[in-house]
């Protein structure tokens, strides 16, 4: 992921100005390197290192799901709405 896309990702999804650590921030950025990963797999059938990376990524992008529906679950719908998660 490139550094200007990331800080376009943070700027969009924070909370405060210096927000990079919560929750909605790094599931944005977990879910803009889900996609990347889906993309070089769909060229790159054969890559299982990469498929076990994202299976990984996925799994730690659903434990900050979990983590926001118990805290926030306003800010967790609004979240899948706008990232268009499952």
């Amino acid at each position: 992921m490139e550094k200007a896309r990331k800080q376009e990702i943070i700027a969009q999804f924070a909370q405060s100005k210096n927000d990079t650590g919560s929750a909605q921030v790094q599931i944005a950025l977990l879910t803009e390197r889900i996609n990347e990963l889906t993309e070089h797999l769909k060229v790159n059938k054969k890559d299982n290192h990469s498929r076990r990376g994202l299976l990984k990524l996925v799994g730690k992008r659903k434990g900050f799901l979990s983590y926001l529906e118990k805290k926030d679950i306003d800010a967790y719908r609004e979240l899948k709405k706008q990232l268009n998660i499952r």
